[in-house]
């Protein structure tokens, strides 16, 4: 800052204990602006803008290509002082100048907030303060956004999970393994226990241990190329099971509360998680289950609780907000929010398959 501008600075006021914000929510806040002697302003302004980017780069011999993608979900702007011919700036007194502001999160389909090396989802207040003859200053803090549409756009969230796995054992383990596992349902909330309940039976002639693995798969998409990043999020080992024996195993996998809530409702970002179980079988290939879950935003658990039945589609949410907000940025409905550019959603993940190998991806990870 100048010598003449002391502090320039945006807050905001949180709505709830987890400090997190949804669709329909009012944002209020203001900005404080200090100055030590009078100070000429061509324009002060508040923004609230929400956005999703991913931005990437690949060698391909001695050529670097740079892949990026954009989507804008919206944008508004407040001014506090506008010159609109920029000839009678406003002088500003000394001292501390408090601009308070207020906008509407639209009621329209968003992805929760989202950081990764390579892409990001950020819902952000930029305050500007623009003066003759210099840069324009700029401060900015972000919002967490939980989106209810991630949510409402997958179905069979309470449905309950099956699958079954045999395998005859080959070289230096003879007999068979056998397990059959059930998931009380798909989705969770952040904190949230994971009961796998398993039939095992062992039929080898060495011991087996069932194990856990919760895994996140983040995909990136830009000018028809995707990118994939996977990291194990938690292991866990159940009891040995012995040869020749059978048993019903109850495994409880606490979600972390920390883990990000699954993105399925943007274009340019996947955040998706699996739960692989599978038998250790020592000198033979570990036969294994997986299973497709979505976790969900914990900031929302009470909805659900206090919400009355609803499909599994809907999961008891549904959008909500003041109708008649005494607000910047939030005139007449909007309609549902879609990329700015002409690109298209990223089509199936098959239809990459002309593409060189994607970085850090193991087949145990599809």
């Amino acid at each position: 800052m100048s010598s003449t501008v002391k502090r320039l600075e945006v807050t905001y006021n949180p709505v709830n204990d987890s400090n997190t914000f949804t669709s329909g929510d009012v944002i209020t806040g203001q900005v404080t602006l200090e100055v030590l002697k009078d100070c000429e302003i061509d324009s002060l302004y508040i923004k609230f803008k929400g956005k999703a980017e991913v931005l990437w780069t690949e060698r391909y011999g001695q050529t670097t290509v740079v892949y990026h993608s954009k989507d804008k979900y919206f944008s508004f702007k407040q001014y506090f002082i506008r010159d609109a011919n920029l000839k009678d700036p406003s002088v500003v007194a000394p001292g501390i100048h408090v601009y308070p502001f207020s906008f509407q999160i639209p009621s329209q389909e968003m992805p929760s907030s989202f950081k990764a090396d390579t892409g990001k989802i950020v819902y952000l207040l930029e305050t500007g303060l623009s003066r003759s003859m210099r840069v324009t200053k700029k401060e900015s803090t972000k919002i967490n956004f939980a989106s209810k549409a991630d949510i409402n756009c997958v179905s069979g969230l309470m449905t309950p999970q099956h699958e079954s796995k045999d395998k005859k054992m080959k070289l230096f383990t003879s007999g068979s393994v056998a397990m059959e596992v059930d998931l009380e349902k798909s989705g969770f909330f952040q904190g949230e226990g994971l009961k796998v309940l398993a039939f095992i039976k062992n039929d080898s002639s060495r011991e087996i241990k069932p194990k856990y693995c919760l895994y996140r798969k983040h995909s990136f998409f830009a000018q028809g190329r995707r990118r994939v990043h996977t990291k194990d999020l938690l292991k866990e080992v159940g009891a040995p099971i012995p040869p020749s024996a059978a048993e019903k195993v109850t495994q409880i996998i606490t979600i972390p509360h920390d883990v990000e809530p699954s993105i399925h409702n943007c274009n340019i970002i996947k955040a998706e998680h699996r739960l692989r179980v599978y038998l250790d079988v020592k000198y033979a290939s570990d036969p294994e289950i997986k299973f497709e879950i979505v976790i969900l935003p914990a900031s929302q658990a009470s909805l659900v609780e206090s919400a009355p039945p609803t499909t599994a589609a809907g999961f008891g949410f549904e959008p909500f907000g003041n109708p008649n907000p005494p607000v910047w940025g939030f005139g007449p409905p909007q309609p549902p929010a879609g990329p700015q550019s002409s690109d298209q959603p990223p089509p199936p993940y098959g239809a990459y398959a002309m593409y060189p190998p994607m970085y850090e991806y193991d087949n145990k990870y599809h």
